[in-house]
């Protein structure tokens, strides 16, 4: 397998996984974009073969689709992304992703390719577990995860709707006044997770619920009216499907990441995980509510570009970009985050589906336009 991305958050975290089961992979390859002395603890403690700092996209694009491949994980970030995806899906790799931009942006994209690499298998034995497009696009996100540990050897005509859980994040009570004078550092302090910047504040304004929404349409084929969200302070169940007799299946476990890392790898296999099992008697409770999109607007925002269509959802993972960093350094406050994503969904989120070049152009089209904008509250 090869391994991009693996100095991030979730790389560190896959790096674990993988040396928990020295015998079920031999990582050819790792690639991080910085952070050279990691990497190359990384390459002795794995074994790996190739190293690269600081890749081209010719060069993620070489490492994903090399011969001696079966299986590329993807945690880097950006729509830069998409091009090894798309390539490692064209010369039938498998593809474990983190990255968001991978179906929010490039969705109409990569999930034909998907259901094609996985049609060919069911035309030679649909019970084989290839035969699912899940099989070789797999989800690393906890909830996506979830849902598709939720979904094994459940037909899709049978569910009603797909519940993602959401944490709250650290302004779950916060009033509007807390809201309007949250800082990066107490954005920054989520409850449950141990995450990178980027998603824990995302985590914050909700936008992260937003965007799997938009994950879960293209991942499962499902339309939005069947995607809810709940709020679950406690991130112990980390999603669950309803199904049309009523009944519910939910997917428990401890906020950890290891574990849908591990289940990506291992699909359709389970093997023994470094991380704990959850205590249901220390848990005491669990708690349920709805999202307030009042107090954060960032979910209707994602949720309404992704009806729109692929141009205004690639519009909006762009500019969540330029308005998290923008937050983080002090020139944006935190309502100023969805008056941002507003914006740039109204400004570009109209016109044809892109192809991988639009969206690349696009996408620096957005951050262009956002990197300096400013407004007021309300605006």
């Amino acid at each position: 397998m090869a391994l991009l991305g693996s100095t991030g958050s979730i790389g560190r975290q896959a790096v674990d996984v993988l040396a928990a089961h020295p015998a079920a992979f031999e990582v050819v390859a790792l690639a991080t974009g910085r952070n050279a002395s990691l990497l190359a603890e990384q390459a002795a403690r794995l074994g790996a073969a190739v190293s690269v700092v600081g890749p081209s996209d010719e060069a993620l694009v070489e490492l994903a689709t090399r011969d001696d491949v079966d299986l590329v994980l993807v945690g880097t970030s950006g729509v830069v992304s998409l091009r090894p995806v798309l390539a490692a899906l064209q010369a039938g790799k498998v593809v474990a992703t983190a990255n968001k931009e991978t179906l929010v942006a490039g969705g109409h994209l990569v999930m034909p390719l998907a259901r094609a690499r996985a049609a060919t298998v069911a035309r030679r034995d649909p019970r084989d577990p290839f035969a699912s497009p899940l099989a070789w696009l797999r989800p690393i996100d906890s909830e996506h995860s979830a849902i598709w540990q939720c979904l094994a050897g459940e037909p899709m005509s049978g569910v009603a709707a797909l519940i993602l859980t959401a944490s709250g994040g650290p302004f779950l009570d916060a009033t509007a006044g807390e809201l309007a004078s949250a800082t990066p550092d107490r954005a920054l302090q989520h409850p449950t997770w141990t995450m990178g910047a980027k998603i824990t504040v995302d985590s914050a304004t909700l936008v992260n619920k937003g965007l799997e929404v938009i994950e879960a349409h293209w991942l499962y084929d499902v339309e939005y009216d069947a995607i809810e969200v709940v709020i679950h302070p406690q991130s112990v169940v980390h999603s669950a499907v309803r199904f049309v007799d009523g009944s519910l299946k939910a997917q428990l476990g401890t906020p950890d990441m290891r574990l849908p890392i591990q289940y990506a790898l291992t699909y359709p296999d389970r093997r023994p995980s470094p991380a704990a099992p959850p205590d249901l008697v220390a848990a005491g409770r669990l708690d349920f509510r709805a999202p307030d999109e009042g107090r954060f607007p960032a979910l209707r925002i994602a949720r309404e570009a992704g009806r729109a269509g692929p141009r205004a959802s690639a519009a909006l993972i762009a500019a969540d970009d330029v308005a998290v960093a923008r937050f983080l350094d002090g020139s944006l406050d935190f309502q100023g985050i969805p008056r941002l994503l507003e914006a740039a969904v109204t400004r570009f989120g109209t016109g044809d589906d892109p192809d991988l070049e639009g969206l690349v152009a696009l996408d620096q089209e957005v951050r262009a336009a956002f990197a300096g904008w400013t407004t007021g509250p309300g605006a």
